[in-house]
């Protein structure tokens, strides 16, 4: 490893213990807090959208997420490490089977929802609840059946 892959991986780990930030892959609905300055006031405004791609590049990682306002498509791009974020918060889960989501560019209405993903094992163990999945030996047994 060279001496610029050790000053980011430094870089990176201090900016996430002073701000956490969670795991979202493209197709989540994330709501991003970001300072804005207006002459001398200044003031945290939101920008709630669609992830539709995400760029891992250590310290220069950014996310660009996407919403429709009144009727426009809007698109912005976010340094994941910025100290102007002063919050992210994912909103829902995506169910995509894609890494770049810019075909949702072209699509409109309906055509351009997302389905919601199904909750993880590992989020409902955390909650408390148990996991409702069926085990392997009741799913293979055959159900019983009489005979008259």
């Amino acid at each position: 490893m060279n001496r610029m892959q050790t000053i980011d991986r430094e870089e990176v780990k201090k900016l996430a213990a002073s701000r956490a930030v969670p795991e979202f892959v493209p197709g989540d609905t994330v709501k991003v807090s970001i300072k804005v300055i207006e002459g001398e006031r200044e003031r945290v405004q939101a920008f709630e959208g669609v992830c539709i791609a995400r760029k891992s590049a250590g310290i220069n990682s950014s996310f660009t997420l996407r919403k429709i306002s009144y009727g426009e498509g809007v698109e912005r791009i976010f340094p994941l490490y910025s100290p102007r974020i002063t919050a992210i918060e994912v909103s829902r889960r995506g169910a995509v089977r894609r890494a770049k989501l810019y075909y949702l560019r072209g699509l409109t209405g309906k055509k351009a929802r997302i389905a919601e993903r199904a909750r993880e094992y590992g989020v409902a163990a955390e909650s408390g609840a148990a996991p409702s999945a069926p085990s392997a030996a009741t799913a293979a047994e055959p159900a019983e059946t009489t005979k008259n």
